[in-house]
């Protein structure tokens, strides 16, 4: 086995209240790393059309990478892959804390979980000893308190712990996973799935390290790569401002989405800006585990009807999804919101982007206060905090905003109205303000998605040059489908590493890390193989379920020129954009891989 890879996936079966040890697929490490590509591979032998996403069969696989736990920079993530209750393709979602380090401390690469228990459980992992403990007593507790009670519980303060809330329970098709108190591994629904399986949580604590290649010349790579981060400048806006330093820069451009899609201007973005909230309500920052960067924000309400105790603070995804999305300024109220979804355990992106959809519907008279239950308003926060709450019990109108975007457009006969791609909702980056966006949200392999592709940084100033990735002109398509290919290769590899995408120490740098961590010879050339052969691994698997030309698609809602603002009056051209795509890709027109590519990967 090589370096930074512990050899071992956990796998546990619920339906037997059983587990075992198996060894780590070594042929898959080489090719896909860890993280979303190394899942996908064991998913894509697992997993069939037919797997029902809430169904036993589906399975639920936790997984690190090489670099998880280490000294390097910024690599303190997990990731949590499955078939989407929500999508009904792959599914991915990570999540920084200490969660993915101290599974690795504990003494495995990965979890991998299948079956349901016929009664609520949770796992108890301690330096590789394993217990599957009953859960009926933590059963309706939110993410918060039921942290604190298993810690109480095992007697180990210190365990990290990844945990699902009331809407994971009632498989609410929008539900995270919770650890480390409110970091969230939430995107395509993996609370629901954990929760369709009765496990509340999984807690974990080991006191293991990471075997690597040449321990002396990796940490000084690291070391280098943690200084260069420190000093990089992109990495200290994040550090002062927090994610939301991107509320003010990205309303200039028009990227901020505003009133459901249909605005590129709200004077009151400044409102809920990481100035803002650092003049007002910040406490203090927070890192995840071996991060130099420090982009959380903890903070503290004090005092009116919004009022919270010391506790993690939005993050821009938030600050739009559940603010401008619905022309609310009100910093404390978007703060109370995304606690409610911390602690009820849902995705802020997803949640936001259908309670402003049925904002909309409201405003357009398709929906009134008699099936809501209540007049919902722009502006006002108090809709919103109540469908909060009823989309997490699946009661009332909250029941049918629980299926997610596309099928509340469908529901009432406005597909193209619904700000979704494949079943994801649309996040907070707008498509018109960078043509590339648009292009990337198309294709990502989970759906809309800004993690799995970043073309809005990238043309924004960006740049990786020994990669050939540059800035270009947000409002072309002439060679943008390079750039996005390209970009989503490279985050397919960060995703699988896994580094955070906001650290960028340099590839001759991740290359080096990964040359003494593992041993393995790899240059930059390899990096940008890996990671388009991870890209085309779940391009793959979503052909396996399905997925076709005429699902990378945007919604008409999203291909209308904006009335004002940044982006004002721009529209990408996809047709364009994805007949140049495919061709970069080497894929197929209809936007599949070609026999020999599904060889070369191992799959045919």
């Amino acid at each position: 086995m090589p370096g930074g890879y512990l050899g071992k996936i956990l796998v546990v079966d619920l339906t037997q209240g059983q587990w075992e040890v198996e060894p780590l697929r070594e042929e898959h490490a080489s090719r896909f790393l860890g993280g979303g590509g190394l899942a996908c591979r064991y998913l894509y032998d697992l997993i069939s059309p037919s797997t029902d996403p809430l169904g036993p069969d589906n399975i639920l696989f936790f997984t690190t990478g090489p670099l998880v736990g280490t000294r390097a920079p910024s690599c303190g993530r997990y990731t949590a892959c499955f078939l989407s209750p929500l999508t009904g393709i792959w599914g991915e979602s990570n999540a920084g804390g200490f969660f993915g380090p101290e599974m690795r401390f504990a003494g495995y690469d990965g979890i991998l979980i299948r079956g349901r228990s016929p009664e609520p459980v949770y796992l108890w992992i301690n330096d590789g000893k394993v217990e599957v403990r009953p859960a009926s007593h933590l059963w309706g507790l939110d993410t918060y308190r039921v942290q604190e009670a298993i810690k109480e519980e095992i007697g180990e303060p210190r365990a990290r712990i990844a945990c699902i809330g009331l809407a994971g329970e009632k498989l609410v098709k929008m539900a995270a996973i919770i650890n480390d108190n409110a970091r969230a591994a939430a995107r395509g629904g993996p609370g629901a799935v954990m929760g369709s399986k009765n496990l509340k949580a999984i807690a974990v604590k080991g006191s293991g390290t990471i075997p690597l290649y040449n321990e002396a010349a990796f940490n000084e790579v690291a070391r280098e790569a943690r200084d260069w981060v420190r000093e990089d400048f992109t990495a200290q806006l994040f550090h002062s401002g927090g994610t939301a330093f991107w509320m003010d820069l990205g309303h200039e451009f028009g990227d901020v989405p505003i009133k459901y899609f249909t605005k590129g201007y709200f004077e009151g973005t400044g409102k809920l800006s990481g100035a803002t909230m650092a003049e007002t309500i910040l406490v203090k920052t927070s890192a995840c585990y071996g991060c130099p960067i420090a982009c959380g924000r903890v903070i503290e309400v004090k005092e009116g009807q919004y009022k919270l105790p010391v506790t993690e603070g939005p993050e821009y995804e938030t600050l739009c999804s559940l603010g401008t999305l619905l022309m609310v300024d009100n910093l404390a109220a978007v703060s109370y919101a995304n606690y409610l979804c911390n602690s009820l355990g849902l995705d802020t992106i997803s949640v936001g982007v259908t309670i402003a959809f049925a904002y909309y519907l409201f405003d357009r008279g398709v929906v009134s206060e008699r099936e809501v239950g209540f007049a919902l308003k722009w502006g006002d926060p108090e809709g919103a905090l109540r469908l909060i709450e009823l989309i997490s019990r699946k009661e009332g109108f909250g029941a049918i905003l629980a299926e997610g975007v596309r099928s509340v457009g469908e529901r009432f006969g406005l597909p193209e109205e619904a700000a979704h791609v494949k079943g994801l909702e649309v996040p907070m980056h707008e498509p018109r303000a960078f043509f590339g966006s648009a292009l990337a949200y198309a294709t990502s392999p989970r759906g809309a998605c800004h993690m799995q592709g970043d073309p809005y940084a990238v043309d924004s100033g960006s740049a990786i040059p020994e990669i050939g990735i540059i800035p270009g002109d947000r409002f072309s398509v002439e060679e943008k489908a390079w750039m996005v290919a390209r970009i989503q290769d490279w985050r397919a590899l960060y995703n699988s590493m896994i580094m955070c995408q906001f650290c960028s120490p340099g590839p001759e740098r991740i290359a080096k890390l990964l040359r003494e961590a593992t041993g393995w010879d790899i240059g930059i050339e390899e990096l940008v193989k890996i990671g388009r052969d991870i890209f085309d691994l779940k391009r793959a698997f979503n052909v396996k379920m399905g997925v076709k030309r005429q699902d990378d698609h945007l919604p008409s809602l999203l291909l209308r020129p904006l009335p004002d603002g940044g982006a004002q009056g721009a529209v990408p051209d996809m047709e364009k954009l994805l007949a140049d795509y495919y061709a970069v890709r080497d894929w197929t027109e209809e936007g599949t891989l070609k026999p020999e590519r599904l060889r070369e990967l191992g799959l045919a």
